[in-house]
């Protein structure tokens, strides 16, 4: 550090959660919570699909077809979230040991579980179109 630089003591929460390891770069801290806010974005996004069925759809779709939809976005949308907490800090935690950053698992789970709602999705459209 040079001469004008003080060194910002870290809270107890940051302690905790991020023991040891470098400072890294702020412009990787930064881009790790853009990050971290796209995928909560993401999960609210499949929550406010999910109440939005229920709220719409409630005369089109058949109850218990509708509750398996509504809950899997629910659901989905959920495990996002807590992944996305999850993965931030992971991320953080290897970019301040320097040690290789952790495998996306919301990647694979986001890209099933839209994949299976569109299915869903198709099904419906086509049983409603006949």
């Amino acid at each position: 550090m040079s001469g004008d630089e003080q060194e910002v003591p870290r809270t107890v929460l940051a302690r905790w959660l991020l023991p040891g390891g470098a400072e890294p770069d702020p412009r990787f801290t930064l881009a790790n919570e853009r990050t971290f806010l796209a995928w909560i974005r993401t999960g609210m996004a499949l929550i406010a699909g999910g109440i939005a069925i229920e709220g719409f759809l409630a005369d089109t779709l058949v109850t218990p077809l509708r509750t398996v939809f509504v809950i899997g976005l629910l659901v989905l949308g959920l495990l996002v979230s807590i992944g996305a907490g999850l993965r931030w800090l992971r991320v953080e935690r290897a970019m301040r040991d320097k040690t290789a950053l952790p495998f996306p698992v919301l990647v694979p789970l986001l890209a099933i579980g839209g994949a299976l709602a569109a299915a869903l999705v198709l099904v419906i459209v086509f049983t409603l179109w006949r």
